[in-house]
């Protein structure tokens, strides 16, 4: 570099010091940068040609693909794609595999940022959706398949009435069909289930939740399980194995196993601008690392609360998958081995004003719209995450006027329940 005795104060304030020593860290490094400097002409040319290197962090960040390449090795998938929301994978996701004039079948139990993107933003777009209430049963799922319909679409635990999705079924449905299945296993974590395992083409999440853990950061993740193979059902989606607008190869030709994600990223996610800052991947990843100790804790204490919950005179109802009364336990019983979550809801006697009192009155719960976090949560679903929906739809899902959702954090048990028992 020029002699920094001879630059201008301007430039020497924004070219000095702003390169490190080369070293190898035991943490992973955030590279928090918008871009990265090109060596030469020719690197430059290679990154825009053949995809090789870092150029912008829209595009490729190295902090952000160490991630991405822990969370597809814990959900057993191929590929991973980071974005900047758990909403952010499941729009990308649906883009990903549908355009204007096609269909998706899903579960009518899912998260209601979901269901109203598929209802009010979805059609606008020209894509019509099918909802399915007995998701247990798969001759539903079959009767709502189009010639057009190009995702199945579902929650590994469903919220609130914490429904078991049986993603083996209904993946071998998409298989006979040709249509991949979208699992959100935001609930479960990889920890507890992995839906790739089981048949499901891709698995989001939100990274928000349990994967970071400590509730600082937003953000969301898509995996490929690498297993639906686009060249096959190329007749379904021309666009993954049509050739590119100047004649270079196909996404199909590119990513083989990954097709899914590797149009994702190169074509949906860096076109609609969801990016995840390398600081929110960095954390998302730090929380990644003690994952199985939280959740296993959490899904413990969580049986324990739902157990007390049950026998209390105050509680109608509880809505856990742990429990042998829960309509999906059978399933859980299979497909949970390590546990049965930490997110359930359960249901007042006295309704809405029962509830409210509860919120108003714990101390040791926290009342606020999240879950997966270290803090115990307490919400009531009616007024705030399902207010959208009519009583009808609200029953559908197991939403009434006296019903709370709670996440069970890592506090000590007893001052839980003794919150709980004071309370109620």
């Amino acid at each position: 570099m020029t002699d920094q005795k001879i630059l201008g104060f301007s430039t020497r304030q924004v070219h000095v010091g702003t390169t490190a020593a080369p070293a190898t860290p035991r943490a992973l490094p955030i590279h928090l940068t918008a871009g990265f400097t090109f060596d030469s002409f020719e690197e430059g040319v290679a990154h825009f040609g053949e995809g090789t290197g870092y150029g912008y962090t829209r595009t490729g960040n190295p902090t952000i693909d160490a991630v991405e390449e822990k969370l597809a090795a814990l959900e057993s998938g191929t590929r991973a794609l980071l974005v900047g929301s758990g909403q952010a994978a499941v729009s990308t996701a649906i883009l990903a595999l549908a355009g204007a004039g096609d269909h998706i079948v899903s579960s009518t139990h899912i998260y209601e940022g979901s269901r109203g993107l598929f209802l009010d933003l979805l059609p606008r777009l020209g894509i019509s959706v099918t909802f399915i209430d007995d998701i247990a049963d798969p001759e539903a799922w079959r009767a709502a398949i189009t010639d057009n319909t190009k995702v199945l679409f579902g929650e590994s635990i469903s919220n609130a009435a914490n429904l078991l999705f049986d993603v083996a079924a209904v993946a071998a449905l998409g298989r006979e069909y040709g249509i991949p299945l979208v699992i959100d296993n935001t609930f479960a974590t990889p920890y507890l289930f992995r839906p790739l395992e089981h048949g499901a083409a891709l698995s989001v999440h939100s990274t928000s939740k349990f994967l970071s853990g400590q509730g600082s950061v937003i953000g969301g993740v898509i995996v490929d399980g690498g297993t639906f193979d686009a060249v096959v059902h190329g007749a379904r989606f021309p666009h993954l194995v049509a050739k590119s607008r100047l004649g270079g190869a196909s996404f199909a030709e590119k990513y083989g196993a990954s097709t899914f994600t590797g149009y994702a990223k190169e074509s949906v996610a860096p076109r609609l601008g969801p990016t995840l800052s390398p600081l929110n991947a960095f954390l998302i990843g730090q929380g990644v690392e003690t994952l199985s100790l939280r959740v296993r804790e959490q899904s413990r204490q969580a049986l324990v609360i739902a157990q007390y919950l049950q026998q209390h005179p105050a509680v109608e109802s509880v809505d856990y998958v742990g429990l042998p009364t829960h309509p999906s336990h059978e399933l859980a019983q299979t497909l949970l081995p390590r546990g049965y979550g930490s997110v359930f809801s359960f249901t007042l006697r006295g309704g809405r004003d029962s509830a409210a009192r509860v919120v108003n009155t714990v101390q040791t719960f926290t009342h606020m719209t999240h879950l997966g976090d270290v803090r115990s949560l307490v919400l009531h679903p009616e007024t705030t995450s399902h207010a959208f929906r009519t009583p009808e739809e609200r029953a559908e899902v197991g939403v009434y006027p006296g019903t709370l959702r709670v996440s069970i954090g890592l506090e000590d048990l007893d001052d839980l329940i003794a919150d709980l028992d004071r309370v109620l």
